[in-house]
């Protein structure tokens, strides 16, 4: 083994480096923060070897001028010793409804950095009860009732002016919704989030959003505006009118049957004093130019009815409705069904007990994609090809007459025909109108209250051919920072990992959603568990998680059980909770810590943790493994079904091996050797009723063997040797000319390569991911994936939509399901080899593992890969490559503040099959070896 830049070859000083990456509750200057201690990281930056922080120090103030100046008048930490890159702020009460200046600098040595630019927060509602109301329009209609008959309620309009009686220093806003809302002051929208507030249950919380309007004031009169639609409050949701749930099995109206708006401005005069701004009776409302929104069905829009600078000063709203408070409107007692039944229920206003600052990442236009190509299947029909599987909106273009009545329709595929594939829609009509106003300089539109999941948009109603530009795809999800990268000598490969960010972006709206395009789009649990390492891996995604582990804890059931989906606005499948779902409850906070080192996504949720360890153990005090709930399972497998009561043994081991860990933590000695002696008993159990004499599981099928050696269930390095021999058994014996083996269901197909490699048949891994064959994920790609499939057979280039013998059902095939993209966790941390040794990577493990030269007959076997992942101290970068002469060329970049284990063979892979490894120590730097 020849290093060619030796470990400390430095070209700076070691103290020469940079304070910078500054965050806050894992977001950069965020707008609303209502935690009175919030958790303050930064990163160090520097080319000097060995680079670490040995103290840091942190100001906070009230002005910039302060900051910049040294006065921190709410917080000086003083020169603190330690190498965390992160602290709990510590100083005096933060001010409410007020931007917090604050900059950090850090020590490597003897001397410090230079001072980090200062960035800023908008600190929301700290202190008091909101003055606001929550305000509504007057709505007598009759609460709808008819299943088969959709209600698509126009949008209201809202509009209030007012005049500040003295010089304005600062405003700002905080608004929130039952359904969602765009807010504007004097014509301008604030902000420039879509969604607003986001989904929760509304029946426990509901956030408000905070901006900074101090700039979008004028002198003299000004004027407050918004528009609020149904969104998840009020509008259809999920599968709700497929399967007939809901009031009066409708599938809308879930929490309420009006929406409600509430804003208050907090204005800040020049000589100290305050006023506040707010929703109540005395505001206008109206309807506008939507005559429809929906998030499933879609949204109209008549251009013809616009009211130019309805915003504005100056704008006539005399013919405009008196608002009212939405208590007003009264009860609305209606029957509400779901699989378990019938039950009485208010669908009037009810106010969230709970109203908190969001706390993510808001759902932003990240990207803007071109269409690539037009078709004309019939006469007057044309479909524009975006080019990739995502989830948003468009930006329509086009010059039409008045009256003239656009229509769009989204889908994911085409027909062999060319006809748009609209089948896997089910009950979302997912339908946008537009009817021109005649603009002789051309019109442009946008819908605002509903997004999609596509990548063709089919476009009628026009006179004549349109021009390419006339549909420009805008990619909406929470603006989580991306974080990753991955190439290797395979394009097919590359191409997987980038159909898993694809899909990972277009189900990151708001909520981690199962798919995008259907009836559907639910945080479902198993599939959040399954992915949460490869999305943290793939993103930043802190914060986001942050946010829905309080819809999950809000779902809890009354025994302690964790929901199969979250928020859960009604009742599906056998029961609420289910084996390996419910987990999620323990799986993603344990993941999301191991990504960001911060404990709270554990601590915050400890005793809704517990008392569901202690619900499941109290179902089955013997730790036998029973029923748990609905038999989700090893979902879509293929004909290779694991006992419902297996896979629940499996995951109890794995989420009390979890919990022991966090509890360790956490210093909970006690707890620690409960969850042990609980793994103990599982364990052994487990050897009692499923493991053979001769090694093998009984019943046997590719999952049993995976979530044995997963789970924990097999601690045994013998018996762990044996189980990966017959799981790589099994997939061979159902491999063959057109198949690869596998027959993994969502549970099973997550570790299936990682077991592979960790039981001596990383070769075999490293086939199944480059195999072009049914079952993979590169044949997907073959039949032209451009994002994660919900079945591996969704689609065939032979067969269609209906599988070989026609009997597929075309409405249960998801193009945009992340579950299976979870492969990319296994080709950055075992293939590539990247991976955090301790939470939040501060120190990391760097252990590639290398095919051998001949590992895959279909295409040649991977003979480099480069891959990067932004860590909470920055980037980690890796490349190796097989060289001609058969040695191995490694490079690693390891950032500063960390360490990383680096594990390589002593003699390169392809020259000795059976090298022992060494393992050696890196300092941050960069690193380069050969192996020979």
């Amino acid at each position: 083994m020849k290093w060619l830049i030796p470990l400390c070859a430095a070209t700076l000083a070691l103290e020469a480096h940079t304070t910078t990456g500054l965050k806050i509750e894992h977001r950069v200057h965020p707008y609303g923060l209502d935690d009175p201690n919030p958790r303050m990281s930064w990163r160090l930056e520097g080319d000097a070897e060995g680079l670490a922080q040995t103290a840091f120090q942190i100001l906070v103030a009230t002005s910039q001028d302060k900051l910049e100046a040294g006065e921190a008048d709410l917080w000086d930490s003083g020169k603190t010793e330690g190498r965390a890159s992160h602290a709990r702020y510590e100083g005096k009460d933060l001010p409410s409804s007020a931007p917090v200046y604050w900059k950090a600098r850090s020590w490597a040595g003897g001397e410090a950095s230079e001072w980090s630019a200062a960035t800023r927060f908008v600190t929301g509602r700290i202190d008091g009860e909101p003055t606001a109301k929550y305000i509504s329009f007057k709505d007598e209609r009759s609460f709808h009732t008819k299943r088969n008959e959709l209600y698509l309620p126009a949008p209201r309009y809202y509009r209030k002016t007012f005049k500040p009686e003295k010089k304005v220093v600062r405003a700002v806003a905080h608004a929130s919704a039952l359904g969602i809302y765009e807010l504007k002051l004097n014509g301008m929208k604030a902000g420039d989030a879509w969604f607003a507030p986001g989904w929760t249950n509304y029946r426990k919380r509901a956030y408000y959003n905070t901006y900074d309007v101090t700039k979008l004031l004028a002198r003299g009169e000004n004027v407050i505006g918004a528009v609020v639609a149904d969104g998840w409050y009020s509008g259809y949701l999920a599968y709700g009118k497929l399967v007939g749930y809901g009031p009066h099995r409708t599938g809308r109206d879930i929490y309420g049957k009006t929406p409600a708006l509430m804003v208050e401005i907090h204005l800040t005069y020049d000589d100290g004093s305050s006023e506040v701004v707010a929703t109540d009776g005395s505001w206008k409302v109206t309807t506008g130019p939507e005559f429809e929104a929906d998030f499933l069905m879609g949204e109209g829009y008549d251009a013809r009815k616009e009211m130019i600078g309805w915003a504005a000063k100056g704008f006539d709203d005399s013919e405009w409705e008196s608002a009212v408070l939405a208590s007003s409107n009264g009860s609305v007692k209606q029957p509400f069904f779901d699989k378990f039944g019938k039950e009485v229920q208010e669908f009037g206003f009810i106010r969230p007990p709970v109203l908190q600052a969001y706390p993510a990442q808001p759902v932003r236009t990240i990207e803007e994609l071109e269409a690539v190509a037009i078709t004309e299947p019939s006469e007057g029909v044309y479909i524009f090809d975006l080019g990739q599987n995502f989830a948003g909106n468009v930006r329509l273009k086009l010059l039409g007459k008045s009256g003239q009545k656009i229509t769009l329709r989204y889908g994911e595929m085409l027909h062999p025909d060319g006809r748009l594939m609209t089948e896997n829609l089910r009950a979302a009509r997912a339908t946008d109108t537009y009817i021109c106003k005649g603009d002789r300089e051309g019109e442009i539109w946008t819908p605002r209250f509903t997004f999609h999941g596509f990548r063709y948009v089919e476009v009628t109603g026009c006179s004549q051919k349109p021009p390419l530009d006339a549909i420009t795809g805008l990619v909406l999800h929470s603006d989580t920072p991306m974080a990753s990268g991955f190439e290797c000598s395979d394009p097919v490969v590359n191409q997987i990992f980038r159909n898993a960010v694809w899909t990972q972006r277009a189900n990151w709206i708001d909520l981690p959603t199962d798919c995008p395009q259907r009836d559907e789009r639910m945080g479902w649990t198993g599939d959040a568990q399954i992915y949460a390492a490869s999305a943290a891996i793939h993103a930043d995604v802190g914060a986001f998680f942050r946010k829905w582990l309080r819809e999950l804890e809000d779902s809890v059931t009354k025994e302690g059980y964790y929901p199969s989906y979250a928020p859960y606005p009604f009742g599906h499948g056998k029961a609420i909770h289910g084996s390996a779902w419910s987990d999620a409850g323990v799986i993603v906070p344990h993941a999301v810590w191991k990504a960001t080192g911060d404990p709270q996504f554990f601590t915050n949720h400890w005793a809704a943790m517990t008392r569901f360890m202690d619900a499941r153990m109290a179902q089955d005090p013997l730790l036998k493994g029973t029923a748990f709930g609905a038999p989700w399972g090893d979902w879509l497998n293929l004909d290779d079904p694991t006992p419902h009561e297996y896979v629940e043994l499996a995951y109890f081991t794995l989420s009390a091996l979890l919990m022991s860990e966090m509890a360790s933590a956490q210093g909970l000695a006690e707890q620690v050797k409960k969850y042990d002696r609980w793994v103990a008993m599982m364990r052994e159990n487990f050897r009692k009723q499923y493991l053979q004499p001769d090694g093998t599981i009984r019943p046997e099928s590719q999952s049993a063997y995976v979530l044995a050696l997963d789970c924990g269930l097999l601690d045994d390095p013998a018996a762990r040797k044996k189980a990966g021999d017959r799981l790589a058994a099994l997939v061979g014996e159902r491999s063959g000319p057109n198949a690869t083996g596998m027959t993994t269901g969502f549970l099973g197909t997550k570790p299936l390569l990682p077991m592979l490699t960790a039981t001596g048949h990383h070769d075999l891994a490293v086939s199944l991911l480059q195999s072009r064959k049914y079952p993979s994920w590169g044949y997907e790609v073959k039949n032209g994936a451009t994002t994660i499939w919900e079945r591996w057979n969704s689609y065939t280039a032979e067969h269609g939509f209906g599988g070989p013998n026609g009997t597929m059902n075309a409405a249960m095939n998801s193009f945009s399901h992340y579950a299976f993209g979870a492969v990319t966790e296994w080709m950055v941390e075992t293939l590539a080899g990247i991976a955090p040794a301790e939470p939040g990577y501060s120190k990391i493990r760097l252990h590639p593992h290398f095919p051998s030269a001949d590992a895959v007959s279909e295409t040649d076997t991977i003979s480099w890969v480069k891959a990067h992942h932004d860590s909470p101290h920055g980037r980690i970068a890796v490349s190796w490559k097989r060289q001609e002469d058969g040695s191995l060329l490694y490079e690693a970049t390891v950032p500063p503040n960390t360490t990383a284990e680096l594990t390589l063979p002593a003699v390169s892979p392809w020259k000795q099959a059976d090298a022992k490894p060494e393992t050696r120590t890196l300092a941050p730097g960069s690193h380069k070896i050969v192996v020979e």
